[in-house]
């Protein structure tokens, strides 16, 4: 898992328990109360990014969903990769595109390698809350 202990940024923070880095602990407890998710305020095209630090080719990313409540926030995110920050990172190569995910659940978007040293999960066009309990990302088969 190339994310685990990745330096990770979010456009805003909601609480003391829901640091960006929290969806890079290595720990998938979907309770929010628990303090391993990541959690942003209610913000216009919310997004959370993740900095590998070095350019990988990335195949496939897991994202664990919220198990308290709200399993439809996540539905509409975009997976994008790559190794540009212009708009934060939100402009890079698309990789994929959450249709749903079950509550507490993990879901694995498997996709054709894309290099890149940032990995985003971004909400577009609406005002929502991003909440992850885990972010994953692999390279390789």
């Amino acid at each position: 898992n190339l994310a685990f202990r990745g330096t990770a940024v979010q456009s805003s923070t909601y609480d003391h328990l829901t640091a960006a880095q929290n969806a890079v602990d290595g720990n998938r407890n979907s309770i929010y109360t628990s303090g391993s998710c990541s959690h942003t305020k209610a913000d216009r095209n919310p997004w959370w990014r993740v900095d590998l630090l070095t350019v990988y080719k990335i195949t496939r990313v897991s994202i664990t969903n919220r198990g308290d409540c709200c399993a439809e926030r996540i539905n509409g995110a975009q997976i994008r990769i790559g190794n540009s920050l212009e708009n934060n990172g939100n402009n890079n190569q698309l990789a994929a595109t959450v249709v749903s995910i079950p509550l507490g659940e993990t879901q694995t978007f498997k996709f054709h390698p894309i290099k890149g040293r940032y990995v985003n999960i971004f909400i577009p066009g609406r005002n929502d809350y991003l909440t992850l309990c885990e972010v994953e990302v692999f390279a390789g088969e």
